[in-house]
């Protein structure tokens, strides 16, 4: 079954949600896998969609209060549609001193977003991170499991235009 909803942004998209009840099945009747049931719907559409939560809802039979209680507890879980590319500017003490401050102005002002934003195109999403653990490498950013290092302004463009 799949149906539309209106996301903040009001881009209407489609939820399939013929396949919440395979991903969550190892997890009906057990109270307390909530968190793994949230975890590998995340997984399968990249944020926790409300119709997804709402199934997952009837089907362990636990209160929707306490599974968005659950979700919005957790900074791993995202209630929000990211973007296909996540960059994470790594904002630990190496990199800062390094210039990446100016790294993710640039990024800003390329993508026209602010850190925990996505762009409308739901192409990239823009994070910061405490730290990525590459110093040697720093400043540095991780665009989904892909790092690059010894960053100045100048590069940013280039890199952010080669993940189409």
């Amino acid at each position: 079954m799949s149906i539309a909803i209106e996301t903040e942004e009001a881009v209407t998209e489609e939820i399939d949600l013929s396949k919440v009840d395979a991903l969550i099945e190892p997890y009906i009747g057990k109270k307390e896998m909530i968190i793994p049931a949230l975890q590998k719907v995340q997984d399968h559409f990249g944020y926790l969609p409300r119709s997804a939560v709402e199934q997952v809802s009837k089907r362990m039979r636990t209160p929707l209060s306490r599974l968005y209680g659950v979700a919005t507890f957790y900074a791993q879980f995202k209630m929000k549609p990211r973007g296909r590319y996540i960059i994470r500017v790594c904002k630990g003490t190496a990199c800062h001193i390094q210039g990446s401050p100016k790294i993710a102005e640039r990024i800003e002002d390329i993508l026209g977003l602010e850190s925990g934003e996505t762009t409308d195109d739901l192409r990239f999403t823009l994070e910061e991170v405490a730290c990525i653990g590459a110093c040697a490498l720093a400043p540095v950013i991780m665009i989904n499991d892909d790092p690059h290092g010894r960053l100045t302004p100048d590069k940013i463009k280039d890199i952010l235009d080669s993940y189409q």
